[in-house]
């Protein structure tokens, strides 16, 4: 395990909307260099970057034409040593975006493999034997190549699957996991993996994690021997390098070799019903939505044994959004938001900031989609900035030329502004990050415990390591006797949102309010 990740806090960075320095409406690499000092002023120490390598962006970049170049416009190769270089000198960590399960239908691999003569790519992609025949199951495109067969997809149409094999065979086409094609697309992935690191990148968020072994078992088994031969790699030749994953199942991602796997707005793991749970019958039922009405025990039945199943082999990642998220600003307001971003930067595992949460930004419902963003595109808008700026401060470009529009609210929210209102969600970010670094019972590896969670009951009181937490996302303040919360000792207040203090013989949380004691 790297050690930089038990005290690591990353800022999401989503390339193309963050910061434009050349005026095209897109955002750009020297962008970013500009802005490391703001990212390591909200105390975060790492960066994930949304994929920036060479693509027709039929789906914002996750349509990889070439894993070792830069797309143009962002910059260079030497551009991004240069964000690595400038990063490390501030003590910033960055994982790039690392795409395994499928590459741009444009990809040299798969124009190779198209071909009607058998080459060295003929099996890097999932090929069936003719061209009148689907793939029962799986999305896949016929008729648009020589070659006689017809190619698994992995989302969109513009992304056919790499091939790493088919754990139970049932046709003749499908290929085992250890037939050599399959074996050379795993060492393929490697290589792109040893290019970037050596260039000093720290490490890889995994799209789709879970994707690669086709017909696999309901653990993933054949998923999961891959990627242990990759953490292999990593422990033998660079063992300070992070593997994160979008899998959302921590109990397979963290035993086959993840050091982190991403919570996910999914349904069944409980963070969606911390903040998203807007989809439930008979209006929102979120735990942190002041008159949401439900107490914690929904989020603790899912995430408990999650935790409990996977806390000896890595960490879970509570986000505050990503790119294919709905800001939390779309159901929340800043009194609610404030809370639910003080439970995730104080719970165990590794979190992730995503850009403009930190003041609010809006889920932007109207935009036109994106790069396949679709009803995600409404979470990529430009960063912004400075509201007396052009654009924000974003880009000097004309409006018409920006990547995607702003918001163009007469309060929207911007950086400048949040940094002169003390009660903004920028400054609770920055000091809830700060106490994660003072204490290490709030890092990633402190354990937690759950203090005081009763049925027909908002508050939820928590303990990591020495530390005793407490959140009420209620209307009503609330009252527990001392006695009913297994001989407490804690009692100095070193952080609170709202009202929280120990009187007398009884914890007093206030309506809306957040306390940690020691």
């Amino acid at each position: 395990m790297p050690a930089w990740l038990k005290d690591a806090v990353f800022y999401e960075i989503y390339p193309q909307s963050f910061n434009d320095t050349n005026a095209d409406g897109i955002g750009d690499i020297e962008g970013i260099i500009e802005k490391l000092d703001y990212v390591k002023g909200l105390g975060c120490n790492a960066i994930w970057l949304n994929p920036l390598f060479d693509s027709p962006f039929k789906d914002a970049g996750y349509d990889v034409r070439d894993y070792k170049k830069v797309a143009e416009r962002y910059g260079t190769n030497e551009d991004l040593v240069r964000l690595f270089d400038e990063a490390h000198k501030k003590g910033i960590k960055i994982l790039l975006d690392l795409v395994p399960g499928h590459t741009s239908e444009e990809h040299e691999w798969f124009k190779k493999s198209c071909e009607a003569d058998r080459n060295e790519y003929s099996d890097r992609y999932i090929w069936t034997d003719g061209a009148f025949c689907g793939i029962a199951g799986h999305p896949y495109i016929g008729g648009e190549a020589e070659r006689d067969g017809c190619y698994m997809l992995n989302f969109f149409k513009c992304q056919p699957a790499l091939n790493y094999g088919v754990l139970n065979i049932t046709e003749k086409w499908q290929l085992p996991t250890d037939h050599p094609s399959c074996i050379a697309t795993r060492e393929a992935i490697k290589d792109v993996m040893r290019f970037w690191l050596d260039k000093g990148c720290d490490g890889f968020r995994v799209d789709m994690a879970d994707s690669l072994v086709k017909e696999d078992d309901e653990v993933k088994s054949a998923t999961g021997a891959i990627w242990t031969n990759i953490r292999a790699m990593l422990d033998a030749d660079y063992p300070e390098a992070a593997l994160v994953s979008e899998w959302c199942n921590p109990k397979c991602a963290l035993k086959y070799g993840f050091h982190a796997d991403f919570y996910l707005d999914h349904h069944g793991n409980g963070y969606n019903v911390l903040v998203r749970d807007c989809e439930t019958e008979g209006g929102d039922h979120s735990y942190f939505k002041k008159d949401g009405g439900d107490g914690p025990q929904r989020f603790l039945a899912d995430y408990l044994p999650r935790y409990e199943g996977s806390k000896d082999y890595g960490y879970i990642s509570f986000i505050t959004c990503n790119h294919d998220t709905p800001r939390v600003t779309k159901a929340l307001d800043i009194s609610e938001i404030k809370l639910a971003y003080a439970f995730f930067f104080t719970m165990p595992g590794v979190p992730f900031l995503y850009y403009g949460d930190e003041i609010g930004m809006r889920y932007l419902a109207d935009v036109r989609t994106k790069e396949g963003g679709f009803h995600r595109t409404g979470s990529r808008s430009p960063m912004q900035w400075d509201a007396s700026a052009k654009n924000f401060g974003f880009s000097e470009a004309s409006s018409e030329k920006l990547y995607i529009p702003q918001d163009s609210s007469a309060d929207a929210p911007s950086l400048a502004e949040a940094e002169s209102d003390p009660d903004s969600i920028l400054h609770t970010v920055r000091s809830i990050i700060a106490l994660r670094h003072e204490y290490e019972d709030l890092q990633a590896d402190a354990p937690f415990e759950v203090v005081y969670a009763k049925e027909g009951e908002r508050i939820l009181v928590y303990k990591r390591g020495n530390l005793l937490l407490a959140v009420n996302p209620s209307g009503e303040a609330v009252k527990i006797p001392v006695s009913e919360l297994d001989s407490i000792s804690c009692s100095n207040l070193i952080y609170g949102i709202g009202k929280a203090d120990f009187l007398e013989d009884e914890l007093v949380i206030g309506a809306q309010s957040f306390g940690v004691w020691e």
